[in-house]
């Protein structure tokens, strides 16, 4: 057998863009290395606070991006995530930019999860701030006028969008989830056309089960969709198959 190099690091597929940040990371959340049943590459992307991806939704911040990219492809990744949703506006400018896939957001699942509904069921997104999701990220996305939406926040809470928009170092992980639940119970009861739920904000998918339970509904996330891209791009074929 014989072995090629001309890396530094090997033994991944999937490569993770991240913010700038200090909030806690726990099981579930994108950059903690636990989440994944595969190891994958992260990079840091360095002056992209969550101030001036989420809030002020920064132009400017479109270039480290595509270099992030460009450095994760020459490492060797297969795909490209990123761990915001809100990174759906420039989802057409970094996947022009490299020549693997690059899913920026779980809101990218939103046509797809529409299509699996009944007519006249709707999508239901739960966003880190809806006051600030607007068409930028849904036309990113491929979200047309047409799907229907019923878009909720947790900037009406007082805990986990505080933390993270705020970027502090200490969260109530209890209370945290008990907004999520809360929300998305209020969403539901008051649209109960919602079919499913998209969760927009990348370090959701540890309340993903909770929510679940408490609407019946369900619940997707960048989670599931980045083991769906492994997937695609290291398949492990099947038992018995010769």
């Amino acid at each position: 057998m014989i072995a090629e190099g001309g890396r530094n690091v090997y033994g991944f597929r999937v490569g993770i863009l991240h913010l700038e940040t200090r909030f806690p990371r726990i099981p579930g959340d994108m950059v903690n290395a636990t989440t994944f049943p595969f190891p994958v590459l992260f990079r840091q992307v360095k002056g992209a606070s969550v101030e001036r991806v989420v809030r002020e939704q920064d132009p400017a911040l479109l270039s480290p991006f595509l270099e992030g990219a460009r450095a994760l492809q020459q490492d060797g990744v297969a795909a490209i995530t990123t761990n915001c949703g809100f990174l759906a506006m420039f989802q057409r400018e970094m996947a022009a930019a490299v020549t693997v896939p690059v899913l920026t957001s779980s809101l990218l699942l939103v046509p797809l999860v529409h299509r699996m509904l009944a007519p006249g069921r709707a999508v239901g997104i739960l966003s880190v701030n809806a006051a600030t999701l607007g068409a930028r990220q849904l036309q990113g996305a491929g979200i047309t006028p047409d799907i229907p939406l019923a878009v909720y926040g947790l900037e009406t809470e007082e805990e986990f969008s505080r933390v993270l928009l705020g970027d502090l170092p200490r969260l109530d992980v209890d209370k945290a989830r008990a907004e999520h639940v809360r929300v998305a119970k209020r969403m539901v009861a008051e649209h109960p056309e919602v079919g499913a739920i998209v969760l927009e904000c990348t370090n959701m998918p540890p309340y993903a089960r909770d929510i679940q339970a408490a609407t019946g509904l369900p619940v997707f996330d960048i989670v599931s969709l980045v083991r769906w891209l492994m997937a695609a791009v290291a398949q492990g074929g099947f038992v018995g198959l010769m």
